[in-house]
């Protein structure tokens, strides 16, 4: 079947879309907000896993982390939410709340999670009303820092740079040594495994590469040099091992207590760290082990050298530059979701009738839970799913943002093809619709492509780079 795709656009530039080059672009400005978004209200369950994972309290603070540019000609927004994935309604209402109380365009606005696994649901409408309640926390959240960050619009000055963190990023889909491989929930078997445990006698090499760098946006005010704000980007999955039973923004949000002391900032400083394309990406050493950690403990250790790192990459800006081209392109493009086959549900089928104690321990690990994911992809509505990609411009520095937990190759392929000097990818961008392998990473199989984990066409991947590429294209034509 050839692949069919349906692409629209909006958001494009006012230079682009009129065909003439814009004047000389005017001095910067940038304002930038953080919103507690902290559940009031308990029992909530924080998704991510198999089973429910109930959150009684907080750990330390969830946040809506905005940042607002202002170039004369657009206004352009960026969110950083501590959120496991905020569902596109989520998005698109924040967004047009936002635009209601200040002049900026939902168009404009890019708003992504950090992917923490122990933050509430994003989308409840109906059942428990802590659940209810804290949707309209969260929407009302987003907004707010949109419209804070937009009031603190000043003279601002940016820079950015790159610096690798290369050791807490490790590729966690492995080839497995002869004989080692276990049935998958299917009761196949797959050619790569997820997580495959640290033991050397199970381990051949890892299946895919990992992207090591960090990158920095840095905003300064104008005059004085003062830290304004710092959006960083790292391809690294959430950590975990957070205290049991309570909301956590895991190492994004420590991240970001962090940064104010590394550049001397004050209270109105706001750093936030972006999920990169960490689909395939943890903070597992494979092949080795380390010693026994307290909870939160790894994520301090994280943290502290992603701050470092950062610290490090902010010092390789000679100079912050007081003007910058912004500019946005937001394209829909519609993907197939995947369906089973006939024999794939019929099998699932049988998994589900199966009532025999025997016969059930005998049945791979998940087995019961995939074969309710099989049959629900067969009683999709729908065949289709519209997802929202979009490309930002800041000066010489671009953003990708697709909504996918997307592979590690896929951002780095992007970055070497990008017409712009620096290029940072941000996955779980405007809504989470599973993960993102490429096609060979499908002929290998394992957990992030089995139905369910995954929900689209197998060549999604490379639709959406082509777009993007194509996006990036029309931001940087406009010189």
């Amino acid at each position: 079947m050839k692949n069919m795709t349906i692409i629209k656009v909006t958001g494009l530039m006012v230079a682009l879309t009129l065909g003439v080059a814009r004047a000389a672009t005017p001095a910067l400005r940038a304002g930038a907000a953080a919103v507690d978004i902290s559940p009031k209200e308990f029992p909530l369950n924080m998704p991510g896993g198999f089973s429910a994972n109930m959150a009684a309290g907080v750990n330390d603070p969830l946040h809506a982390r905005a940042l607002v540019l202002d170039d004369g000609a657009m206004l352009l927004a960026l969110v950083v939410v501590d959120n496991l994935g905020v569902a596109r309604e989520v998005c698109d209402e924040a967004k047009a709340l936002a635009a209601q109380r200040c002049p900026l365009k939902p168009e404009n606005i890019l708003v992504c999670a950090t992917h923490t696994h122990s933050a509430p649901v994003s989308n409840t409408t109906t059942g428990p009303a802590p659940a209810v309640a804290y949707r309209k926390l969260l929407v009302e959240g987003i907004a707010e820092a949109l419209v804070r960050s937009h009031a603190a619009l000043r003279p601002a000055a940016v820079g950015v740079a790159v610096q690798p963190l290369p050791e807490e990023v490790f590729n966690r889909r492995w080839y497995l040594k002869p004989g080692k491989m276990p049935l998958n929930p299917f009761g196949k078997m797959d050619q790569v495994k997820m997580n495959p445990g640290t033991s050397p006698d199970v381990l051949d090499q890892p299946a895919g590469p990992t992207d090591p760098d960090i990158t920095v946006l840095s905003l300064q005010e104008a005059k004085g040099h003062k830290p304004l704000a710092l959006l960083a980007n790292y391809s690294l999955h959430y950590v975990g091992a957070t205290p049991s039973g309570k909301v956590s923004a895991d190492y994004f949000g420590e991240f970001a207590r962090l940064m104010p002391s590394r550049v001397r900032g004050d209270t109105n400083f706001v750093a936030m760290l972006s999920n990169g394309t960490s689909g395939d990406i943890n903070n597992i050493p494979f092949g080795s082990t380390r010693p026994p950690r307290e909870p939160f403990e790894q994520i301090r250790i994280v943290a502290g050298k992603a701050a470092d790192t950062a610290w490090l990459a902010l010092k390789k800006i000679e100079k912050h530059a007081t003007t910058a081209r912004l500019g946005m392109v937001q394209r829909e493009l519609t993907l197939r979701l995947r369906r089973p086959t006939a024999e794939q549900l019929a099998e699932a089928k049988a998994v589900l009738a199966t009532t025999d104690k025997a016969a059930l321990e005998k049945l791979p690990r998940l087995a019961e839970h995939y074969a309710r994911n099989v049959i629900a992809a067969a009683e999709h509505k729908e065949d289709t799913l519209s997802i929202q990609l979009q490309a930002l411009r800041i000066g010489d520095f671009a953003i990708c943002g697709i909504p996918f937990e997307t592979f590690a190759e896929i951002g780095l392929d992007l970055k070497k093809r990008s017409p712009f000097p620096q290029t940072a990818v941000i996955s779980h961008a405007n809504a989470r619709h599973g993960y993102l392998p490429t096609p060979a990473q499908h002929k290998l199989g394992g957990y992030e492509t089995w139905l369910g984990t995954n929900k689209v066409q197998e060549d999604a991947s490379d639709l959406i780079t082509a777009q993007l590429l194509e996006m990036l294209a029309e931001l940087k034509a406009t010189n």
